[in-house]
């Protein structure tokens, strides 16, 4: 297999990828040589998958100190921060950051929390892409079609017949809280099975990505041919077909990884396949699809300018700087995407090389921040 599809892609807008060293300490041009503090407020698992060994040890190197944020006391009692880091729920946390921003305008909130919360609910999240509607001359960039339901499962049927949408179709929770549930899966194939599912929910017709077969030398017993045949053995894992890249965004940084997905449905297996089949979270670690043998067709990375273009736009309108997209190439053309899913402060745990653009990131924040205060 050729060597550039087996590299992940790692680039900053305008720039070609760097090579990352690690160095005793940064030259900070522009600003004092003082320790940037971050305070963080995660949950404890998202501090253990984030906060790595390495990933301390690099940010010390460079004069980054981080400092858990005490939630029995009040934040503007602590500090002083340059940088707040957060990835918490809750009406409560949300009114305790508003007001801490207010007060303290010199302090980076990483991200403000309300232009968090339209990516909570998957029917404001893909708007804005929607909304870009972006096409040039390296691809188009879209939507899948989608239907929300609220309630009434019942009514799951006769509704999707009404708005037009074909199957298979994919059901995704409405609510996207992070949690193990919220990224869980349906994949409906015929009409009346619809309502088996369980409203609050999202219906995005299915888009075929990937291709029926393909050889993993990672994960060489979980071959199937279809997702039929998969269902057949009694178990769900989503090494399987079809193929899904993962765009990191760290503020101007932006990385891609494949992961794999869901199978192609063919019309056949449509016609000879009923029921409603459930899936664990598609895109996981363990589903890397960097060192399969794919066609490099279907490998093939979406075009630089198109991501680049697509994440500087998606930053404006969103007002987020820490987010990754889950995205999609249509079967059978080459210049043909999908954004199916955004998200929050994602696992950048799980991105290769994440130390080394994240502290560059979080220096650069306080770089850009000292040269307007002194400019």
């Amino acid at each position: 297999m050729r060597e550039e599809m087996r590299d992940q892609l790692v680039y900053r807008e305008g720039e070609e990828e760097a090579e990352a060293e690690e160095e005793p300490q940064r030259c900070r041009i522009g600003f004092p040589n003082k320790r940037v503090v971050v305070g963080y407020a995660l949950t404890s698992k998202k501090t253990k998958s984030f906060l790595q060994p390495k990933l301390e040890g690099l940010a010390r190197n460079k004069g980054i100190l981080f400092v858990a944020i005490d939630h029995n006391r009040p934040l503007s009692d602590q500090g002083p921060f340059d940088i707040v880091l957060h990835k918490l729920s809750g009406r409560e946390w949300r009114q305790i950051l508003e007001d801490y921003r207010k007060t303290h305008p010199e302090v980076t909130v990483l991200d403000p929390p309300d232009a968090i919360q339209p990516l909570h609910n998957r029917q404001s999240m893909l708007q804005a892409v929607a909304d870009m509607d972006l096409s040039d001359s390296y691809g188009k960039v879209g939507v899948p079609r989608q239907l929300v339901i609220k309630r009434d499962a019942s009514s799951i049927p006769d509704a999707v017949t009404d708005s037009g949408l074909k199957l298979p179709l994919v059901a995704k929770p409405l609510v996207n809280d992070g949690s193990v549930k919220s990224h869980q899966l349906s994949l409906a194939y015929d009409r009346y099975s619809l309502q088996k599912l369980e409203p609050p929910l999202v219906l995005q017709e299915f888009v075929n990505h990937g291709m029926h077969s393909y050889t993993c030398t990672s994960f060489p017993f979980l071959l199937a041919p279809s997702v039929s045949q998969l269902l057949n053995f009694h178990f769900f894992f989503p090494v399987v077909g079809g193929v899904l890249f993962k765009v990191y965004i760290v503020g101007e940084a932006i990385k891609v990884v494949r992961r794999f997905s869901l199978p192609d449905v063919s019309k056949r297996e449509l016609s000879e396949t009923a029921g409603v089949y459930r899936f664990p979270r598609v895109s996981c670690a363990a589903a890397s699809a960097d060192d399969a043998d794919l066609d490099p067709s279907i490998a093939e990375l979406p075009p630089r300018p198109l991501l680049e273009r697509l994440a500087k736009e998606l930053r404006r309108r969103l007002g987020l700087r820490l987010f990754n997209l889950d995205m999609i190439r249509e079967h059978g053309t080459r210049d043909r995407f999908y954004v199916i899913d955004i998200n929050y402060f994602p696992g950048y745990g799980k991105m290769p090389e994440y130390e080394h653009i994240f502290t560059d990131f979080l220096l650069s924040l306080v770089e850009a921040k000292y040269k307007k205060r002194s400019g």
